[in-house]
């Protein structure tokens, strides 16, 4: 059983997915620590309820982003995880916890990578006019969404589509395809070879 941390600023409901998919038994390992940027972030109340280690750590007091990041390594080494999982963390992770999990940082985001990377990708791709978006789990590295790519799922982008309506339909699809990339990961099944995530069925 892998042990998992997850960073998370908001809501938590990609965090949702992932304990449901781990009490299903459909994640081969089990989630050990929540940590938030955010006092308030409904991820930590998620965690909370379930018996899990729900941390908040200020960034104000750090000036630098490798420093909170620093901060961060101390409870995340402690949890003894072997994969930490972005649900929803609004800050860019700097070399320092980076290297320190190498191909064990894993990100979900909303749109077809390389596409729309940053925080609008919803809104990017309808104001583009493309008919198709999606979601992509990948591997964290030190760019912006320019990791490794683990797997995507394709949303169909509709005329009447609003940002809302479109976020909505993605949203369910990242909730069906961050517990698949998870599962793999705790199988042994992914390998990083240059810029290609492989997946070994064998």
């Amino acid at each position: 059983m892998k042990r998992i941390a997850v960073l998370a600023s908001g809501q938590g409901t990609n965090l949702e997915a992932i304990l449901e998919a781990v009490e299903r038994d459909e994640i081969s390992g089990r989630v050990v620590l929540v940590l938030s940027d955010r006092e308030k972030a409904a991820a930590l109340e998620r965690a909370r309820r379930r018996g899990i280690e729900a941390l908040y750590l200020d960034p104000r007091p750090y000036r630098e982003r490798a420093a909170y990041d620093r901060a961060l390594l101390e409870p995340l080494q402690r949890s003894r995880c072997e994969l930490v999982v972005l649900a929803g963390f609004m800050r860019l992770l700097s070399p320092v916890l980076l290297e320190a999990f190498p191909n064990r940082v894993m990100n979900i985001h909303p749109a077809l990578l390389p596409s729309f990377p940053g925080t609008a990708g919803v809104e990017e791709a309808l104001a583009y006019g493309v008919k198709v978006s999606g979601c992509t789990v990948h591997f964290v590295d030190g760019g912006l969404d320019t990791g490794p790519v683990i797997l995507q799922e394709a949303v169909p982008v509709l005329q009447d589509d609003t940002v809302e309506l479109l976020r909505g339909r993605i949203q369910a699809a990242e909730h069906r395809l961050y517990p698949r990339a998870i599962e793999l990961y705790c199988r042994d099944q992914l390998r990083v070879k240059g810029r290609r995530c492989l997946i070994e069925t064998g």
